[in-house]
């Protein structure tokens, strides 16, 4: 038996505020729902899965669902990229990852500069394509990198390419990774390289990367692969995980290079767990307040996992998640504290079951365990065929 699972988190898709949301300054956040109100979302393929039916949704209920749904609660205290990631493999944040509404501190300013051998400019809260634009001459200039940060728990640092090689740049975010560890653990430092003239900078998204915390070892992704089980990375995923307990990554910086990438790995993988994060709906969309650029996003996602559900194979299970909300129909263009979908389905697994309210995105982790390594999970219990 050869038994796959493709987990697919649509980055910033969540399905209505949390009990907690206002601790968050979230309410009224329904990132699926909200855009649908604006835009009617045509999704054939996830309205079969059970999207639609999801508790607290306001739809007109889908008969004969194919797979099982439900929502997932979030048990970490947090609304952002890793923390929603390394909860769906058991890793539950206490404490929220440190945020700098008003810059970096004076000290980790210091470190960095000592590091680096070199001032800093920026330091704020700032979009990256307008940070460039605004000190990117400055930059230029002085040789200075611009560090800054936003609404999640990074600290990212954008250098010319005319200035600093990649690596160079890579080489000031291990040195800031280094210096942002404990009550100054962000979750993530990213490389933002740019290239162009004045007046005219752009990033090179696809030489972005990532330096993650590295995870907590007790997790479900780290015992698939201690047990054998093949683990493939796709997105960010490898960068969120900091390249730990992963076989194969590939990095794709949007969803059209994903989408080109699950083809392959569709066809080739004979058996393993496949992560995949598709970036656009959070990147490019939820954050700038583009409704409708995320319910095309939306739609092309569910185009392509038609496509998908049609070459499953008999032992495949396909597994749709978020990793927090982004509803781009609010003010705010932060992450929103929403549950998230949760869509099982595949021939091993019952059809129509309604999983309700799930405390924790850990459910997953602990679903594709029961599937590769028979431990017991919640979700197992109440869809596995028996």
């Amino acid at each position: 038996m050869n038994k796959r699972v493709f987990l697919f988190v649509i980055d910033g898709f969540g399905v209505g505020e949390c009990e907690d949301s206002k601790d968050f300054h979230d309410e009224g956040s329904n990132t699926f729902e909200n855009i649908n109100n604006q835009i009617p979302l045509k999704l054939p393929l996830l309205s079969k899965l059970g999207l639609k039916n999801i508790d607290g949704l306001h739809f007109e209920k889908v008969a004969n669902v194919l797979g099982a749904y439900g929502k997932l609660r979030e048990m970490s205290r947090g609304k952002d990229t890793t923390t929603g990631h390394f909860e769906m493999m058991g890793i539950v944040s206490k404490q929220s990852m440190p945020t700098y509404p008003n810059g970096f501190t004076d000290e980790i300013i210091e470190k960095l500069e000592k590091s680096f051998e070199k001032k800093v400019i920026g330091n704020k809260v700032a979009s990256g394509t307008q940070i460039i634009n605004e000190l990117g001459d400055e930059h230029i200039k002085t040789g200075c990198p611009i560090v800054y940060t936003s609404a999640d728990s990074v600290l990212q640092i954008a250098t010319h390419t005319d200035i600093y090689s990649l690596q160079e740049l890579y080489e000031l975010c291990e040195k800031a990774r280094a210096i942002m560890s404990g009550k100054d653990a962000v979750g993530r430092v990213i490389a933002r390289p740019f290239y162009g003239k004045s007046g005219n900078y752009e990033r090179l998204n696809n030489d972005r990367r990532d330096f993650s915390i590295i995870p907590d070892k007790n997790n479900s992704m780290q015992r698939l692969y201690d047990s054998g089980v093949k683990v493939i990375a796709v997105g960010k995923i490898g960068d969120i995980f900091a390249q730990q307990a992963i076989t194969e990554s590939y990095v794709s910086h949007n969803n059209k290079d994903a989408f080109e990438d699950i083809k392959k790995i569709q066809n080739n993988l004979d058996n393993g767990f496949v992560f995949i994060n598709l970036v656009d709906t959070d990147m490019l969309f939820g954050h700038r307040n583009d409704v409708a650029g995320y319910a095309n996003s939306l739609e092309e996602t569910d185009s392509f996992l038609s496509n998908f559900v049609s070459k499953m194979k008999n032992d495949d299970i396909l597994i749709i998640t978020g990793d927090h909300g982004n509803d781009p129909t609010t003010p705010s263009t932060d992450h929103s504290r929403e549950f998230t979908p949760i869509l099982v389905y595949g021939k091993p697994v019952k059809q129509a079951v309604n999983l309700g309210i799930l405390n924790g995105f850990g459910n997953i982790g602990e679903f594709v365990e029961d599937y590769f390594l028979d431990k017991k999970s919640m979700i197992g219990e109440l869809v596995w065929k028996k």
